[in-house]
């Protein structure tokens, strides 16, 4: 940089290094003047083409004297491309064409190379827009305090360019022709001036009076003006006195006319300064329940009193009025409207018939009806004031004679008690100015024939569209009536409304009508001398979805089914028609499963469930416009059914039964007993127990050592022998009863070996054993004999006869080798 900057002044330089410094992508505009920027037009339409160009003279440009000049464009902060070339005197020019400038504002710069970073060295600022709008709707009003002339307008869209607005007027010389615009009659070649200038951003100005003439018309624009044209209002023609706002009138008095009973008379006076004036006013009222004001025009004079009719009576009213001057054109100004009066016009007796029905049945005992009359107020325009109540007669008033009264009460309903067999009644209203003419009320039965296709569809939100079909027989009148369906029962008495056109086949019910609760809805036919049978439907204004979801209680359940109840829901909580209910149901590991319920069931069975396993349910409740999940019920299944678990209980019932009973047939059959548990005789008892002999060698008992079994030696056999006509089983009966016995062993030592037991006898017998009566053994002679090869004596005894069974089936100590010996 010191290198290209050689020979420039220390002053140049240090201001360039400063320029480069604050100086973004293209820097802050050379203060040199060594170049100039030209457009085409600094104003230019919205979305057209736009040239320019820059001129840069080299030797004006300190340390661009040498080397090649690089011009480049930018439009506020983006880089455009343009042309350069030579021009005369070694300046460097460089062109540029927008096509489509789509920017309101905007700052084109010419740049140029220098030391490489963008310098600014030329600019042109651009603005682009639209011609002014026309202004519109051009109003004017003369202040009668300072007599000043305020105009307002609409200044239309906006041109997005610097706009000068201005209030011209002029004097018309000569008479012109009627209207309001100057645009229908001659231009006015007086001199123009302008009347005022409004306030940036405002779209009205004030006329000074010196500027007017008044009581001469007068023409009046408004002109805007920008760079792109210029634009004019609608010229208007007016004399300032006749778009004078006036005061408002003062009303004095107002009275009703005693001879025409349904009209009012009006004082009023104008305000103060227009006494002079000849004025057009208007007159509004309204009673409380109008929608909208009703107009009287027409009212001509300078001050009086003014005249309407068709006024209702006894209705309180409001009154209004405004003025302006009559000869005012039609854009001339109204007075603003006078402060509100009320007044209330005088009462006159009820007129025209009342709307009756009834209901009626007999009192069961002294042969009496008892009759429900129910009727509607009469409307405004037949009250002709405030009703102060009603009156039931049986017989019409007659002149002279007033009948007896049955019923005299303040609101629309009366129960009373008539004769059997009375068909009619009369019913009549009164105010402060006397009683209505009576309305006859016929009881007739209703036996006629029933209408069809009844339904009842929503009309918004507070109305039900009712939809019947015509019947076949005249029908004098319709009368409809509907009930909220609630969980306590209820009446409304004014729930109902009479058709009287005869060809209808509709109705609109307005009247006490809530969104999301039912009603019941019954329509009767009214026929000549009787009433048809009432139909009935239910109906909704709006649904949405139910308020709570019924709860879920658990009836039974099994190893695969669970039966599920509930309750209706109450019908003030279902908000719409119950189209239908949904149960879920689910386990841990399973996934959500559901079935849809009928609206009329309030029980459900789930199958297919698993055997001891836990489940959650609920139960969802669903109407047209939505539905509501109830709380969640936890239930188990069982591991068996009841069925499962009664065959068991039976089962085992059954078993015990059977060996109840085998067990009293065993005690009580004793052949069963013997069979099973045969009787053995009681060793002690028997005769070998008591057949001892006189002397018997005492030999100690020897206890066999623990040892394995082996070959036992038989070294003596005794025979015992019973004493002579002794029977074995049974003592002697002249012997003494002596201690029992105890047992003895019999045992023969022989030699060496070891004694072996082979019999003993206990003493005393088996306790409560019975000894069987069967034959005596059979007695045997010793045998004493003596083995060749035997060191002691031995002996064989023979086998017992079959019938002794005590030594068949005696297996006492070496009984086993006692029957292989004597195998042997």
């Amino acid at each position: 940089m010191a290198r290209r900057g050689a020979g420039t002044p220390f002053l140049l330089r240090l201001c360039l290094l400063l320029l480069l410094h604050l100086g973004g992508e293209c820097g802050p505009s050379w203060t040199l003047g060594c170049a100039s920027v030209t457009v085409g037009s600094p104003f230019v339409p919205l979305g057209s083409a736009v040239t320019a160009s820059c001129i840069i003279q080299r030797e004006l440009c300190r340390g661009l004297e040498q080397g090649k000049v690089r011009v480049s464009w930018m439009l506020d902060n983006k880089l455009v491309a343009g042309s350069q070339r030579q021009g005369p005197g070694g300046t460097e020019v460089s062109n540029l064409t927008l096509p489509r400038f789509n920017h309101t504002h905007a700052r084109l710069w010419c740049c140029v190379e220098w030391n490489g970073t963008k310098q600014r060295v030329g600019v042109a600022e651009i603005r682009a827009g639209y011609p002014p709008a026309k202004p519109l709707n051009l109003s004017c009003v003369l202040n009668l305090g300072d007599y000043g002339l305020t105009c307002q307008w609409e200044p239309g869209t906006d041109s997005h360019l610097p706009t000068s607005v201005v209030l011209k007027c002029s004097a018309k010389p000569h008479p012109v022709p009627e209207g309001p615009h100057c645009s229908v009659c001659h231009r006015s070649r007086a001199q123009v001036v302008t009347g005022c200038t409004p306030r940036e951003g405002h779209s009205h100005c004030t006329v000074p009076r010196r500027l007017l003439q008044l009581y001469r018309q007068m023409e009046i624009w408004v002109s805007a003006t920008n760079a792109l044209g210029t634009a004019e209002s609608e010229h208007l023609c007016i004399d300032p006195m006749d778009v004078a706002k006036l005061d408002p009138p003062t009303l004095q008095n107002i009275q009703s006319i005693p001879f025409q009973t349904d009209c009012v008379a009006l004082a009023w006076d104008v305000a103060w300064g227009t006494e002079h004036m000849e004025l057009q006013c208007e007159l509004r009222y309204r009673a409380p329940e109008d929608p909208a004001w009703a107009l009287v025009t027409g009212i001509i004079g300078r001050a009086g009193t003014a005249q309407h009719c068709g006024f209702l009576f006894g209705t309180q009213y409001r009154f209004q009025m405004r003025c302006r001057r009559s000869s005012a054109s039609a854009l001339a100004s109204w007075s603003e409207w006078s402060p509100g009066r009320n007044y209330t016009t005088h009462e006159k007796a009820p007129t025209g018939k009342l709307d009756a029905w009834w209901g009626a049945q007999s009192a069961g005992t002294g042969g009496r009806l008892e009759v429900q009359l129910r009727w509607k107020a009469p409307r405004q325009r037949e009250a002709n004031g405030r009703v102060l109540g009603y009156r039931v007669t049986l017989s019409p008033r007659r002149r002279g004679r007033d009948p007896s009264t049955i019923c005299n009460t303040t609101h629309t309903q009366c129960n009373f008690s008539v004769p059997a067999g009375t068909r009619r009644v009369y019913l009549s209203a009164y105010n402060a100015a006397g009683e209505s003419a009576p309305t006859e009320v016929a009881l007739l039965e209703r036996k006629g024939q029933p209408l069809a296709g009844l339904r009842a569809v929503p009309g918004g939100e507070r109305s039900l569209w009712v939809h019947w079909e015509a019947p076949l027989a005249p029908v004098i009148a319709y009368v409809l009536e509907w009930q909220q369906v609630t969980a306590e029962p209820g009446h409304c008495s004014a729930c109902w409304q009479m058709e009287r056109d005869r060809a209808a086949t509709t109705a609109l019910i307005r009247d006490a009508i809530e969104p999301f609760q039912r009603y019941n809805i019954s329509l009767y036919p009214l026929y000549e001398g009787t009433v048809g049978v009432p139909v009935h439907t239910t109906a909704y204004s709006q649904q949405k979805a139910p308020s709570h979801a019924p709860k879920l209680h658990l009836k039974s359940i099994s190893k695969s089914e669970a039966e599920l109840c509930w309750e209706p829901l109450p019908v003030e909580m279902q908000n719409g028609f119950i189209t239908s209910y949904t149960i879920f149901w689910a386990n841990s590991i399973t996934n959500v499963a559901s079935a849809t319920v009928n609206p009329s069931l309030t029980s459900f069975v789930i199958r297919g469930l698993k055997p001891s396993t836990l489940y959650k349910v609920h139960i969802m409740a669903s109407t047209a416009a939505g539905g509501t999940n109830g709380t969640s019920l936890t239930l188990v299944t069982t591991v068996l059914d009841d069925t499962e678990i009664q065959f068991l209980f039976l089962t085992l019932g059954l078993v015990f039964v059977v060996l109840i009973v085998l067990l009293i047939c065993f005690q009580k059959n004793e052949r069963m007993k013997e069979q099973l548990w045969p009787s053995v005789p009681d060793p002690a008892n028997s005769s070998l127990g008591k057949w001892v002999p006189a002397a018997v060698p005492q030999e100690p008992l020897q206890v066999l050592a623990a040892r394995e079994p082996g070959p036992a030696a038989i070294s003596t056999v005794t025979v015992l022998e019973g004493e002579p006509g002794k029977q074995p089983g049974k003592e002697h009966p002249a012997l003494p009863a002596g201690p029992p016995a105890l047992p003895r062993p019999y045992v023969r030592q022989e030699g060496p070996g070891e004694p072996v037991q082979y019999a003993r006898v206990g003493g005393a017998g088996y306790r409560g054993q019975r000894l069987l009566p069967e034959p005596g053994p059979r007695f045997y002679e010793n045998l004493r004999g003596r083995g060749g090869g035997g060191a002691g004596d031995w002996g064989f005894l023979e086998e017992p006869p079959a019938t002794f069974p005590l030594l068949q089936g005696l297996r006492i100590g070496g009984a086993e080798e006692l029957h292989e010996c004597r195998a042997d």
